[in-house]
C-alpha cells in the first residue's frame, strides 16, 4: 500500500470514528470536519475531484454544525 492510500485510509477511518462519537462531545463534530478536510485533500491528490469536492462541502457543513453547537453551549 502506497503513502497516498494510507493517507486516504487514515482520513476515512478518522471520519468514521469521529462521526460515531459525535453525540459524546461537540469536539468530535469539529474533528469530523477536519477528517472530511483530509478526505477532500486525499480526493484531489488522487485526481478524484468529485470526491474531493463533496468532502470539502461536508467539512464546511460539519464545521458549521460545530459552530452552532459551540454557540448554543456558550449561551447556556
Amino acid at each position: 500500500m502506497d503513502a497516498l492510500s494510507l493517507f486516504g485510509l487514515f482520513a476515512v477511518t478518522a471520519m468514521l470514528v469521529c462521526y460515531a462519537l459525535e453525540e459524546r462531545d461537540s469536539w468530535f463534530i469539529l474533528a469530523f470536519a477536519g477528517a472530511c478536510a483530509l478526505g477532500s485533500i486525499y480526493g484531489f491528490l488522487q485526481s478524484a475531484w468529485p470526491f474531493g469536492l463533496v468532502e470539502a462541502i461536508w467539512a464546511v457543513v460539519a464545521a458549521r454544525r460545530w459552530w452552532g453547537k459551540a454557540g448554543a453551549a456558550d449561551a447556556k
